[in-house]
């Protein structure tokens, strides 16, 4: 039985003009950021340094900012690259680059949405680095107190970040301004995060570990567990607050889990190792880069099913597919 990610495109995505760009792709393999429509055309592309990994959005929403990691994997050995691209959204133009000097192998990243400061984790060496993307300089650099800090996630307020040390299944909470850390022990092998709406708790997934922890950002502690399908990786909220999803890697799939009962509800097969979960806007889709098969798959969050395969080039490699205003 064909896997439904193998379905031609069947239904658009959020409406838009014909050729702008609905999706920024990090085409991981290639070294590419493509840009494609609501129907899946890919309609440009920014040509980057070897193997970027993640995207952001500015507050703004004017730039994108891409990690050029330099390796294929985390756990491959090299001494990687040292800059975080920036793109123009409207032009579809790299417009610059964030030097990071000595610090190499950037990863995880995040924008604080009201001091515009930058997280940045890093493998080489492991830590992470504060950023002022506006004047492009290295801020500092904290020592995480991890092996391969993977994914970072600022709190509400901005004054503390939250580091996965996913070679140390542990969790460092880093608070910026005095660079004190303290270090939460989490499940095997964490990647990334999500913070609930009001700020009080963050999911984390445990990759080797089957499941979310649910980290107090006050006390700073885990205070709960929701068991899930194998290899959570990436972590979205539904904007009423209510529904995890994330994508399952060593199961080919996206879950889902209601967080009032803290047990998932359902697992949507994909046919493929999904390497990424993003969610639109509005709740109502969700995209799974599966990397090795050069397609993105699109899912209803509502009705927890696929809905369009958005097909790249030949050894793209696309890991997250970022949702464009």
């Amino acid at each position: 039985m064909t896997p439904l990610c193998f379905l031609p495109l069947l239904f658009g995505l959020a409406a838009a003009a014909p050729d702008r760009p609905a999706l920024a792709v990090v085409e991981k393999i290639s070294g590419h950021v493509g840009f494609y429509t609501a129907s899946g055309r890919r309609v440009a592309e920014v040509k980057l340094g070897a193997h970027p990994h993640e995207i952001i959005l500015s507050p703004d929403r004017r730039l994108l900012y891409v990690t050029d990691n330099g390796i294929l994997w985390m756990t491959d050995p090299g001494e990687g690259g040292n800059t975080v691209s920036i793109i123009d959204v409207a032009t579809r133009r790299k417009v610059g680059a964030i030097d990071l000097g000595k610090y190499r192998r950037p990863h995880g990243i995040d924008i604080h949405p009201q001091s515009g400061r930058m997280a940045v984790t890093i493998e080489n060496p492991d830590g992470m680095l504060l950023i002022d993307p506006a004047a492009r300089r290295v801020l500092r650099m904290y020592d995480v107190k991890g092996a391969d800090p993977h994914m970072v996630v600022f709190d509400k307020p901005g004054q503390w970040a939250y580091v996965s040390n996913t070679a140390s299944g542990t969790l460092a909470a880093v608070e910026l301004a005095s660079g004190s850390v303290k270090v939460i022990s989490t499940g095997a092998r964490p990647q990334g995060a999500a913070l609930s709406h009001d700020g009080k708790i963050l999911y984390l997934t445990n990759s080797d570990g089957n499941s979310i922890s649910l980290i107090d950002t006050a006390g700073k502690e885990v205070v709960g567990t929701i068991a899930t399908a194998r290899g959570p990786g990436r972590i979205a909220i539904t904007p009423d607050g209510k529904t995890l999803v994330y994508n399952l890697q060593a199961g080919e799939a996206v879950g889902f889990a209601d967080i009032a009962s803290r047990r998932q509800t359902a697992v949507v097969p994909l046919g493929g190792r999904p390497l990424s979960l993003t969610m639109s806007p509005d709740g109502r889709r969700a995209y799974a880069g599966i990397q090795d098969q050069d397609r993105i798959c699109v899912l209803s969050v509502p009705d927890r099913k696929i809905v369009q395969v958005i097909r790249t080039p030949k050894g793209a490699g696309p890991d997250p597919a970022l949702p464009l205003p």
